[in-house]
């Protein structure tokens, strides 16, 4: 049997009559008649009591009737919702990042989203690791996770955004703050460093370049913070050197009193996306990831698609 012989049923058993189904489809009784006949073979059994004036579902046709009747009501409108998932008119967003991704990146991106998607709605789901972003991503219980750039990880694609270059960041009053950048021995000679927390991306990265400048003892003695603004606003107190990215927000009336120094000996750091498939994306979170990139001073340019 096919969905067709199920919807012809269906209509006949409402109508009561083959030939006025016949002209709503267009087609022939006969035609009408092969759907019931086909029904009627695979099931053993029939399905239609045929009268004068018309045709009456059997006690089994009633049976057929009723569950092909709440079985053909869903799938339309599972057709009709993923109608509307394709063209951007309904749905959801489900986005995970770290704990102040979301400020620093996102924030112009959600306003601009909310007001040209209206009907769909963006969730977040706050997590403390590219790891957690990435079990969260292969569980399928995400779209999009914004991340710091690390290893390729099976049946995940990443797609970078944006280089961050790194910064010291000290109170305004620090000899440090005059200077024009800072070299690695001014890392190594630091008495309280702030860095990322152990295991993260992030201090991996830096981690690595520590051990190839020769100060590894730097970031072994340093202090891991959860998230950039708590590194920040600590160094912004003076209780330490904050080594930070660049990230936006940073620079401005949000922070008084708190200087960045360039600290070129360090690479950039790269965040951006991590989806399962781009491919496989919807069209609103693939509209809200083009509207983060969008965003963001200096991101690459790219083509949609």
């Amino acid at each position: 049997m096919t969905l067709d012989d199920l919807r012809v049923f269906v209509a006949v058993c409402r109508a009561g009559s083959l030939s006025a189904v016949a002209r709503d489809l267009s087609c022939t009784q006969s035609a009408v008649s092969q759907h019931v006949k086909r029904l009627e073979k695979e099931t053993g059994i029939e399905l239609l009591e045929r009268h004068a004036r018309g045709v009456v579902p059997t006690p089994a046709g009633r049976i057929l009737r009723a569950a092909a009747a709440d079985g053909i009501g869903a799938l339309d409108d599972a057709l009709r919702r993923l109608d509307d998932l394709a063209r951007g008119a309904s749905g959801s967003v489900r986005v995970t990042t770290g704990a102040t991704s979301v400020r620093h990146f996102m924030a112009e991106a959600i306003v601009a989203y909310r007001r040209g998607h209206p009907q769909i709605s963006l969730e977040f789901q706050t997590v403390s690791s590219s790891r957690s972003c990435f079990e969260a991503l292969a569980a399928h219980d995400l779209d999009l996770a914004w991340i710091t750039m690390g290893p390729v990880e099976r049946g995940i694609e990443l797609r970078p955004v944006v280089e961050l270059p790194w910064v010291l960041a000290v109170q305004e009053h620090d000899p440090l703050a005059v200077r024009r950048s800072v070299e690695p021995a001014d890392l190594a000679g630091s008495a309280q460093l702030i860095l990322p927390p152990e295991h993260s991306t992030s201090r991996s990265h830096l981690n690595d370049r520590f051990a190839e400048l020769g100060i590894a003892d730097a970031a072994s003695a340093g202090t891991g913070i959860a998230d950039w603004d708590t590194a920040a606003h600590l160094a912004q107190l003076g209780l330490g050197h904050a080594v930070v990215p660049d990230l936006p927000g940073l620079r401005g009336p949000g922070h008084p009193g708190l200087v960045l120094v360039p600290v070129p000996c360090l690479p950039p750091l790269q965040v951006g996306w991590a989806v399962r498939r781009w491919a496989a994306l919807s069209p609103p979170a693939r509209a809200f990831a083009d509207l983060v990139e969008g965003s963001c001073p200096g991101a690459a340019v790219r083509p949609n698609g």
